[in-house]
Parts: structure tokens; C-alpha cells; sequence
């Protein structure tokens, strides 16, 4: 609230001021801008599109044990989570992050880019499979549905 100084009569001003809260809110909104990237979790992956992904909301825990192969400038360098790994390393790296879970939700997801080799993650598969992980997901994401089309 805001109150006249000075001589005449000593009423207040019932007019809110809001530049403060402006501030607060201009203040915050780059703050999430500056932050929201980086809560990204592991690599960054170019994936191929499906019309029918399973969504999972495990995907995105810190706990989940998560491989991507980006490909492209990067070659065929395998992650979990952000940290590059060989491929001798792999089971074992996820091994330590399922660890504490259940058989039944010891979930290893693949993360392939688009321009990865299929050879490339058969062997990946190979790996977690040689790790004693059967259940595996291949990640990709939805196609954007063109005008007149509806899902089902």
C-alpha cells in the first residue's frame, strides 16, 4: 500500500502496486528458464518416432537403469545416465543401480538415436542380457499426429 507525503489531507491510496510482484515473478521466470534444462536426466537422444510407444512413467526416476546410444557426431559411445561407459563396463555399471530393486522391476531402457547401427544396439543388448537383465525397453517417441488424424 501506498500512503501521499507531504501537506493535505492524509488519506490513503487504495490503488495496489504491483511492480514488486512483477519483479518476483520476472526474477523467477528466469530462474526456471536457467534451470529446467538442466533437470534433463542422461543424454541427450535423437529417437525414432512409433505411432504406439508404451509410456512408462519409471523412465524418468533416478533410480532407473537408463543406456543411451546417441549416435550421430557421437559415434557409438554408450551412457547410463550422463557418464560415458565401454561396453565391457556395462553390466556391471547397471548392476550397481538395480541393485536394491525387485527382479520383477529391474527394467533396463534403451535410448537409440535414429542414426544408431542395429548391430550397435544388438550388442548393447547382448551386454545387459550377459548382465542377467531380461527385461528391457527400447525407448522412442510419438509421432505427431497430422490434421485429420485421431488416436485411438
Amino acid at each position: 500500500m501506498s500512503m501521499t507525503v507531504g501537506g493535505g489531507d492524509s488519506n490513503f491510496v487504495a490503488d495496489i502496486n504491483v511492480t514488486p510482484m512483477v519483479d518476483v515473478m520476472l526474477v523467477l521466470l528466469i530462474i526456471f528458464m536457467v534451470v529446467a534444462p538442466l533437470l534433463q536426466q542422461g543424454v541427450s537422444v535423437v529417437l525414432p518416432k512409433s505411432k504406439y510407444p508404451d509410456p512408462d512413467p519409471n523412465i524418468i526416476k533416478d533410480t532407473s537403469a537408463v543406456v543411451a546410444i546417441p549416435g550421430g557426431t557421437e559415434g557409438n559411445k554408450i551412457y547410463v545416465g550422463r557418464d560415458a561407459v565401454s561396453l565391457d563396463d556395462l553390466g556391471q555399471r547397471i548392476r550397481n543401480i538395480l541393485k536394491d530393486k525387485q527382479p520383477q522391476d529391474q527394467v533396463v531402457y534403451i535410448k537409440a538415436g535414429k542414426l544408431v547401427k542395429y548391430g550397435t544396439v544388438v550388442e548393447v543388448i547382448d551386454k545387459i542380457r550377459e548382465a542377467q537383465f531380461e527385461r528391457i525397453g527400447l525407448v522412442s517417441e510419438k509421432e505427431k499426429e497430422g490434421p485429420g488424424e485421431s488416436s485411438q
